[in-house]
């Protein structure tokens, strides 16, 4: 996809329509409570001294029927939220990415502008459509004409993985490489806090991140009509398919659009965690990710059907690439 910014480094996933440290054996002298270090071994400790409370999940990977993202906090990183718009209702938060032009120093402070180009919004209302009674916070990364920076990015991404949201929507990724590692790290770090991030994958074959790490719940677009429908993609990278071929996504005004994009397949899925973790709040990323896979169309469990094909595709026909902004 197109991008802009300082030399094109953030990307969209959208086509908008018309309207390692060396081994030792030395016993290791950091701490070993969870989250305050690194931790080899357990010597001198059994498992009753790391006894952890578990959720089994949901059976099939389907949650139960009253999931609706109740008391689950999504972060929608991208170019805002509308305020008060019908379909997505006011957020619980706002924020903005701010760089000082003088001193560079990059602050993500409270903010009423709401969006600036209507990517978010359609993000927070597929959000809202898919899991209704989630907390829907917003972090502005973008400005207008999808116009942004791997460095705000960054900041805006570390800010959302330190407040700690249950799941996070990044339908965006950025082709430089520089910013890979730091990427990398960071989405470890989310994993590890049991924070969600759900990726947009780049909607042509080129490199770009984080979507491209197994640490994040990564997600592209499929053309079937259902709009209630996931696969499971048994060739990753990309690993789970949403909606995201001419769906009506929520805009600026106070309107809709018909759209296309990997960017709007993303909070499909991110949605479907927040419903899951909604009725098993103590799932882990790991537990999510399986979730999803037994609850895909494509996944058979019965032994008896494994040869069958899967359910034929229902698209109305082929659809044109996605555009770039």
């Amino acid at each position: 996809m197109g991008t802009t910014g300082e030399t094109t480094t953030v990307t969209t996933h959208a086509a908008p329509a018309t309207t390692a440290a060396p081994a030792t054996t030395a016993a290791p002298a950091a701490r070993t409570a969870p989250g305050l270090g690194l931790t080899w071994s357990l010597r001198g400790r059994g498992p009753e001294d790391v006894l952890v409370l578990g959720d089994p999940g949901p059976p099939g990977g389907q949650p139960a029927a009253p999931a609706t993202g109740r008391g689950v906090r999504v972060c929608v990183v991208d170019s805002g939220v509308e305020r008060d718009h019908p379909l997505v209702g006011e957020p619980a938060s706002s924020w903005v990415v701010v760089k000082d032009g003088e001193s560079g120093e990059i602050t993500v402070e409270p903010t009423t502008t709401g969006d600036t180009c209507g990517h978010g919004t359609a993000c927070a209302g597929i959000i809202r459509r898919t899991a209704p009674e989630c907390e829907i916070h917003s972090v502005r990364v973008l400005g207008e004409r999808f116009s942004g920076t791997g460095d705000i990015l960054m900041a805006g991404l570390r800010w959302a993985v330190e407040q700690r949201f249950d799941v996070v929507n990044l339908s965006l990724s950025t082709t430089r490489t520089r910013f890979a590692q730091e990427l990398h790290s960071l989405a470890d770090s989310a994993y590890f806090a049991r924070t969600v991030i759900v990726a947009s994958a780049h909607n042509t074959p080129v490199e770009s991140f984080p979507w491209r790490f197994a640490s994040v719940i990564s997600v592209g677009s499929h053309q079937e009509d259902d709009p209630d429908l996931h696969l499971y993609n048994p060739a990753p990278p990309v690993e789970f398919f949403g909606p995201g071929q001419n769906v009506t996504v929520p805009w600026l005004g106070g309107r809709t659009i018909r759209t296309t994009g990997n960017s709007f397949a993303t909070p499909y899925v991110a949605g479907l965690c927040a419903r899951l973790l909604s009725a098993h709040p103590r799932m882990t990323a790991f537990q999510l990710k399986n979730a999803l896979y037994l609850s895909a169309a494509n996944v058979r469990h019965d032994p008896s059907t494994a040869d069958h094909a899967p359910r034929p595709s229902t698209a109305a026909g082929d659809t044109h690439d996605d555009a770039e902004i």
